[in-house]
């Protein structure tokens, strides 16, 4: 059974809308000012709360403001209720959180339809946030064994074959094993520092004092790196000749460290994400006292859906295409340029082509 909390001075107006909400079976709790309303909400944690605006000791707003400054309430649905000659008053209550508001005199099958409305939407809210949840668990349970036992599997059958039988093999073969070991190992680091980068990055966005030690660092002369870390991701997916460089000179205010972190993760999601013989551009340009980078591919692309849901461990359609990585690479690239004051935005075509564009101080 739903309960709702109703904050009302006015006796006779507080009772009407407890026996109406009795009558649809919810559970109410009453308050006769803004004190005990908030008191109210702490001891029961209603589902919903309806609250007057004009109330002794705390209004309505002030109501509000405690309701949502608490995290276990933060979420709650709240109703206003307001008189006919107060609506320039709406505004700030939507401002401050307010999910709907009711102008008294209002009728019965317009508080029901209210407070309906309310818990229709909360179903919604948490139905959303269940399956983005499902598919979340989905994901890693998927992407985390096989990220980390593939790699792993490689470096133990190979160096345990090198041990038994390398006497007898020859130096080429030597060679090749010791190089499949090594992209293991690769494989594998790389995958353990996308954890340990996304795990400091939003324990940083929580501390401002670590946020702004974040930010240190020496700045990038990007025309005299950005073609050295292409080639490098480029060799590395065996896409030397898919690689097109449309390079102006330009600055970036974002330390060294981080900013190859952004560019080497965005770029290598471009080629992992195409195929080979299909381009893979940058573009970099300083306007208005911005550093404007732009990778763009070829491949198979995300749909409009899929670029608002980008987030840790998120893979798009793992169980129809075979990919390396575990989903934190365009999270991490994302968060790091909004840390130092950049944006990132995505458009795409699926099946035809996608551009990740960066804007970052310069």
């Amino acid at each position: 059974m739903k309960k709702i909390l109703v904050i009302e001075d006015t006796p006779a107006m507080r009772d009407l809308i407890v026996d109406t909400l009795a009558t649809q079976s919810y559970e109410c709790v009453s308050a006769d000012d803004g004190l005990a309303g908030v008191e109210a909400a702490r001891r029961h944690h209603p589902d919903l709360v309806i609250c007057d605006i004009h109330m002794p000791r705390m209004d309505g707003y002030g109501v509000l403001e405690a309701i949502r400054s608490e995290g276990s309430m933060s979420t709650m649905p709240f109703i206003f209720l307001t008189g006919a000659a107060e609506r320039v008053n709406i505004r700030r209550g939507m401002e401050l959180g307010a999910d709907d508001y009711l102008t008294k005199p209002f009728s019965i099958q317009e508080l029901i339809a209210s407070v309906t409305a309310q818990f229709e939407k909360q179903a919604t809210i948490k139905r959303q946030a269940d399956q983005r949840l499902e598919e979340l668990r989905g994901n890693i349970t998927m992407a985390l064994p096989h990220e980390l036992r593939t790699p792993l599997n490689g470096i133990l059958g190979l160096s345990s074959m090198l041990l038994e039988d390398g006497e007898s093999m020859t130096q080429d073969e030597v060679r090749e094993n010791l190089q499949f070991i090594h992209q293991s190992a690769n494989r594998l680091h790389r995958l353990i520092e996308n954890f340990l980068v996304y795990s400091q990055i939003e324990l940083m966005v929580r501390d401002p004092d670590q946020e702004a030690k974040l930010r240190l660092g020496d700045s990038v002369k990007v025309e005299g790196v950005l073609n050295g870390w292409a080639a490098e991701v480029a060799t590395s997916r065996n896409r030397e000749g898919d690689l097109q460089m449309n390079m102006l000179p330009v600055t970036c205010a974002v330390p060294s460290e981080h900013f190859k972190k952004i560019f080497t993760e965005l770029l290598d999601n471009a080629f992992k994400f195409s195929t080979a013989g299909q381009a893979v551009s940058v573009e970099a340009f300083n306007q208005d006292s911005k550093l404007h980078l732009r990778i763009s591919d070829q491949g198979r692309g995300f749909s409009p859906d899929q670029i608002t849901r980008v987030g840790a461990h998120m893979q798009f359609d793992r169980k129809y295409y075979e990919q390396q990585g575990a989903g934190l690479g365009l999270i991490i690239a994302k968060r790091l340029a909004e840390l130092h004051g950049g944006k990132f935005s995505v458009q795409s075509e699926p099946m035809m082509m996608t551009t990740v564009t960066m804007e970052l101080p310069a």
